[in-house]
Parts: C-alpha cells; structure tokens; sequence
C-alpha cells in the first residue's frame, strides 16, 4: 500500500483564472491522454490546466475540448530553484505530498506553513509554488516558545502515551521532568514546553524519590507458557468476532488453536479455548514499548547475509548499478543498515556486527560456506539472507542452538523452523486487520464486490459473517436501491469496496458522496488497488470518503524519524528509498532487542516496537516459527495527511 501515502496530494486547484482570449488555445483531446501527458507537450503544468478546466478533474473523456493557456515562454517545470537574494521555491508536482516535500528540503511542517500561509487553508496544490525557509529560518521556527506547556497526569496514562500526544520522546519528557524517571504519579503536572516557574511542580499524589537518570526499559512480563485450555461447543449466530472477545483472543490466534475454523465458524463444532482462568487477551501477552538500550554483561553479536553477489559484479559497476535493480535494492538496504548501526553505538548499544556477502540467487547461496568457515553457531542474531529459500536453509544450520534468524524482505510463506521470523507483514494479516478493526469498531459493514472477485466474495461469506454484500444488477453494477437499504442511520457505514473497476468505482463513490448528507459513511479497501491511483478517479472524493485501508508502513514525522532522514541524507547525499528504510528499520529493530537483558526470542514473544516506518509485532505460528503481525490502519484525512485510524 505504500502507493497510498502519494495519493492523497494529488488534488488540483480548481479556481478559475482570467486569461485573454489570445492567450488561450483550444486542444482537442485524444483517446487515452491524460493531463500529464497534455501539460508536458505544451509545456505547461497541471496546475495551469485545471485552472481554467476544472471538470476535468473527474476525467477526460476523447473529443472533448480544454482550454490551453499559451506558454510565456518561461520553464514550468523546474522542480526548485534559488534566485540570488531570493528564496529558494518549489513548484508543486503530481503526487507530491507535504511529507515528501518537507523530508527534500529538511525542513519541518511548522517553519513550511509559516513560510506558505495558505496551506493551513488551502493545503497542497499541484502547480503551486511554495517557498522553502532557508535552514536558519526553519531552525527558528521549530523553537518552542518561552511560553510554559503542562500536562496533568491523569489515570492509566503512561509516559509512552504523554510523550506521542505532543510528539516527544520518553527521554526528551523525562529531561524536562527528572522527577518521573523512576514513577508516573498521577496528579503530576508535567511540563511540555517553555521554562517551569519555581514551586509550579507540585504532586497530588505522595512525593515519590528519584531513581537513576539511566533510561528505562518498561517492565513487560513474560507470556505464561503453561496455559490451561478447555472444549468449547459454538453456538447459534456465534462469529469469528463473538469468539474473539469471549476468549480475548485475536482471530488468527483462534485459528492457529483450531485449524478447522479457516473454513469457517460451524454451529456445533467444538473448540480448543483457554480457560477462564488462564485467557490472554492480545493486549495482556504483550505491550507496545519504547526500547531504550540496556547492554546485558555479555557483548551480543549479530550476523548479517546480504546479497552482493561480488563474485559475479561485472568489470563495468556503472553499467551493472544502472541495471541490476536486485543489486540496487541490496545496497540501498545496506546503507539503512550502516545507518541504523551507527545509530545504536552512538546510543552506547554495544553489539558486534558481522556482514557476509550470501552471494545468492533465487535456489542457491554460500551461506553453508560462510556458516562452516567463521564459526557463527553461537550468534545472537542473524538478518537475511534475501530469498525464502536460502533463509529457511539459513535457519537449519542456525537451529541447533536456536538462533533467531530474521527474513528481512521476502513475502513467502515458506516452511516451518522454530528459529525463523518472517519481519514482512503478509498479504492476510492485512486483511484480518482490517476485519478486525471494523468489528471491533461496532459499525455497519456494506462490501460491493464485482463478479470477478469471487474469491474475496467467498471469504467474507464463510468468514465474516457480520459484512452485508451489497446486490448488483444484471450487468453486475451497483444496485443503488438495493445498496441504501442495507445503510444504516446513526452507526458508521463503512463501504468495503472491491473492484479493479473504474467505472463501478465511480458509480460507488457518487453514490456514497451522495448519500452523506443523511448517512455516516466511509470507503474501505482491503488491499492495493491500482485503479484509485489514475487520473480517472476524483482523488478530492476520496478524501472526502475518508479512505481507509491497511498498511504494514506508515508516514513518520517523529522527531526520532526526523534524525534517521538526516543522518542518513549526510551519509548519502540523496533521500532514503523504501529499501533503504527497511534495511535501517529491521537492523535498529534487532540491535536494540539484543540489547536488553531478555534473549531476542523472549523480546519477540512480549515487545512489540515501531521504527521509521515498521511495526514489528511477532506472533508464533502454529507450525512452527514467528510472523510479524504489525500491521497500521490508516485513511485519509481532509486535512491533507494521512492518519492512523483509532
């Protein structure tokens, strides 16, 4: 879904301007084209098309007439320039969101807006040109003001909460308040921002004394591993969702205790449960934490196998970087990962990192030659190799002494090892979150799925059995009356849409954005559609739907992301890629479990982390072997951001 977190900039201003009719041309369009391709023959942007045809947000349709502003003359499409004794300026391009554009520059959102006011009230618009402050300016923008900001604590809060409320760390909230380094007391009034006055702290609760100022690692218990289970009969109108929460398990739990359920929930067929007095609801096994480093006495090594594949590097590097898109992808991996390395040590993690070249292909590695010849059975650790089949064989000869070895990319399946994590989220996980999001949610759930999606059609029919499918017509589009009858007043209607249609997919959304004025309703997808990613879909209705989807990544503004995008454009010269990120993500990720007083396996069964971009939530298979299930809920919002749904 990564496409996703492009999307929602693509909206175009749709203000008319005034132009004199010699500076105008009339343009015919052709079959297929679309505004790109028409901006760039006259050398004009987006921008200025829609300015003067704003229908043409909605689609072009062959033999219809735009109006052309005629070129002065002047370049449109300079991405930035800078103009002696001038600010530098961007021009705003298709797709570009203000993540994107703030991460370019290394700039934050604050210093941006104070330097572009319209964007609090207009957002981002194609063609735009917005000002960049210069890094002085932006520095002064993102300095607190002298102005004090407290926080009171109240009930179950925890710093973790406090700090991703107003976009701190635990650290930075523990430096400004050294008092709550070894407790959070209820009643304390914290401070956010600006200078504490004298005698302003003060403690409804009893003082309590200050422990060490070394950070500290939230205390997480361990998962009981002796569980008591018992047979449990299901009952008429009983559902994967009815189940979950009697037992306070999660749905793919249920199945992996009873592997009969992935056809289905039977009245009558009889369940292995936990015990009353032995359930573990998902949020009891384990907490998502803040790591901080914690070195146990012993230096921790980790291992990693990567695919340089030196030996077959031709003469010509230039040439084969220019082509070989496995070897781009293994070093921009790489180089995250040397960030993230430099990143722990600076932290004081002290691991020993080893790198070998797995010189690997889809069937075959030199992994038993590099396990044979360095004596690696008693790592900590081990990261890649790239492709399953070289991972699981990875994970053989590590198993013996139950090393874990982490899958860094590869989306298979694979086979059983005790000792194997799979660190990519799989394509069901995703759409059990989902599912699992909207149950939870209470609302009422519509699908509209298309003939050809029989097999997503089947799964909610046999799993789901709460999702109302929405009846099609003869021709197999939308039936709208049949549709409103299933809409439901004063609950959220969420509309899971399903089609590579886009003709359906308009239908759908004219019908939703129609109905809104007398319903609650949102857009769901289940997974990448590719459809809503062309100029023939309303991007500006797809906000207006909320559009809410499942994501294993997500857009990161944290002032811990902030750093990584810095250090790694100082190291680089250019901006991380997805590879790059992931290789930071998962090297960070599993240096920092190393680092604590638990073994990695023992950190997986009971931590769950985020970094840039990734949340890392493993949950053991039935079969054998971990999977991560961390996956994000994300929609868009009308304010031009994308959110993670709650």
């Amino acid at each position: 879904m990564k496409y996703f977190s492009v999307l929602f900039c693509s909206i175009f201003l749709i203000s008319m301007s005034s132009f004199a009719q010699d500076k105008i041309d009339k343009y015919v369009v052709s079959k297929g084209e679309t505004i790109n391709q028409i901006a760039q023959k006259f050398k004009i942007t987006p921008f200025d098309i829609y300015k003067l045809n704003p229908d043409a947000q909605n689609g072009l349709k062959p033999n219809s007439v735009l109006l052309i502003p005629k070129n002065s003359g002047k370049s449109n499409v300079a991405l930035s320039k800078t103009v002696k004794g001038q600010a530098k300026t961007h021009e705003v391009m298709a797709k570009e969101t203000l993540f994107g554009i703030e991460k370019k520059y290394d700039v934050t959102d604050e210093a941006l807006k104070k330097a572009n006011p319209d964007l609090e009230k207009y957002g981002l618009k194609v063609g735009q040109v917005l000002n960049i402050p210069s890094k002085n300016t932006a520095k002064a923008a993102a300095v607190s003001k002298d102005v004090a900001v407290f926080h009171t604590v109240l009930p179950k809060e925890t710093k973790y909460s406090i700090a991703k409320q107003y976009g701190m760390t635990i650290e930075e909230l523990e430096k400004r308040n050294p008092e709550i380094v070894a407790s959070l007391p209820v009643g304390y009034e914290l401070l956010i921002k600006g200078n504490r006055p004298k005698a302003v702290a003060k403690v409804a609760a009893a003082e309590t004394k200050v422990g060490s100022s070394k950070p500290i690692v939230p205390k997480v218990e361990k998962v009981e591993k002796e569980i008591a289970y018992v047979d449990y009969a299901v009952k008429a109108k009983e559902t994967f969702y009815s189940l979950s929460k009697m037992f306070g398990l999660t749905q793919p739990q249920l199945v992996e205790l009873n592997p009969a359920l992935s056809g289905g929930v039977v009245e009558g067929m009889v369940l292995k449960v936990p015990s009353k007095s032995n359930q573990i609801a998902s949020n009891s096994v384990k907490q998502k934490v803040v790591l901080s480093p914690k070195n146990s006495a012993d230096k921790k090594t980790l291992v990693l196998l990567l695919p340089f594949n030196v030996a077959k590097n031709e003469p010509d590097m230039a040439n084969q970087l220019k082509n070989d898109k496995f070897l781009n992808m293994t070093l921009d991996f790489y180089s995250g990962a040397l960030v993230a390395i430099d990143s722990a040590k600076q932290m004081g993690i002290s691991v020993d990192v080893k790198i070998f070249d797995s010189n690997e292909t889809k069937t075959a590695s030199n992994v038993a030659a590099v396990f044979a010849a360095n004596n690696l059975e008693d790592v900590d650790a081990v990261v890649g190799p790239f492709y399953q089949s070289n991972v699981e064989k990875t994970a053989g000869l590590f198993a013996q002494n139950n090393v874990p070895v982490i899958s860094p990319l590869s989306k298979d399946a694979g086979n059983p090892f005790e000792n194997l994590y799979q660190s990519i989220v799989a394509a069901p996980v995703l759409k059990t979150a989902m599912f699992d999001f909207l149950n939870a949610k209470q609302g009422n759930v519509i699908a509209v799925i298309d003939k050809k999606k029989e097999t997503i059609r089947k799964y909610i029919l046999e799993n789901q059995a709460a999702v109302k499918i929405a009846p099609l017509t003869e021709t197999g589009g939308l039936n709208v009356e049949g549709f409103k009858k299933l809409l439901v007043k004063g609950k959220m209607n969420y509309v899971i849409l399903e089609t590579s249609n886009t003709g359906m997919i308009k239908y759908t959304m004219n019908t939703m954005l129609a109905l809104m004025a007398n319903y609650q309703v949102q857009l769901v997808v289940l997974e990448s559609n590719e459809t809503l990613d062309t100029d023939e879909i309303n991007f500006e209705d797809l906000m207006k739907l909320h559009l809410m989807y499942p994501s294993a990544t997500r857009e990161n503004t944290s002032p811990e992301a902030q750093i990584f995008m810095k250090n790694y454009r100082a190291k680089n010269k250019v901006n991380p890629s997805a590879f790059a990120i992931r290789g930071f993500d998962i090297i960070f990720d599993t240096m920092m479990r190393l680092s604590q007083d638990k073994t990695y396996q023992e950190t997986a069964e009971t931590m769950i982390t985020e970094q840039v971009e990734n949340k890392f939530e493993y949950r053991k298979k039935t079969e054998g072997g971990y999977t991560n299930n961390g996956t994000y809920i994300l929609y868009y919002d009308t304010d031009m951001t994308i959110k993670e749904a709650k």
